[in-house]
């Protein structure tokens, strides 16, 4: 009978896999969710805005709430409704299709859940309630500004 012998991979093989594990963890720890401000104060959801190659997406409640809107949201049907002032957005998870004040608001996105939060497009929060909104990728900051005077004391401006 003959003895069989451990094989060792060879040393580039080593090497390699060790190269490749290098830069997944730091990859890994290098990354992290966009940072969601409205008005330049973090905005704390437990569910983070969620980033794409075509766009931002962020929780809907957390924004709304950062900008004074009431959120009601119909078990049964699925129906989410804001309002601010004299607007009423009307959307659903899943549907490309909204209403804004009662006239039709197509999406470019449908919104989905994550974790029970429903994510919007960024551009909705746009249209919905009158707000300018930036995506900056290369500082990992989503920011949602209203029109009008902001108190230069409560913004944070820390990267």
């Amino acid at each position: 009978m003959a003895k069989l012998s451990p094989e060792f991979p060879k040393p580039k093989t080593v090497l390699a896999t060790f190269v490749v594990a290098a830069f997944s963890a730091a990859m890994t720890s290098l990354s992290h969710p966009a940072a969601l401000r409205v008005d330049g104060l973090s905005t704390v959801s437990d569910v983070p805005p969620v980033t794409t190659a075509k766009g931002a997406y962020v929780p809907l409640r957390a924004v709304a709430t950062s900008l004074g809107a009431d959120t009601n949201y119909d078990a049964q049907t699925g129906k989410i409704e804001l309002l601010r002032a004299d607007d009423t957005l009307r959307l659903r998870v899943g549907d490309r299709n909204a209403t804004l004040n009662g006239k039709p608001l197509a999406l470019k996105a449908a919104p989905f859940a994550v974790r029970g939060r429903t994510m919007v497009p960024l551009g909705v929060i746009a249209r919905a309630f009158k707000t300018n909104v930036r995506y900056d990728k290369a500082r990992a900051r989503i920011d949602v500004m209203t029109a009008g005077p902001i108190d230069a004391a409560a913004q944070d401006d820390t990267p």
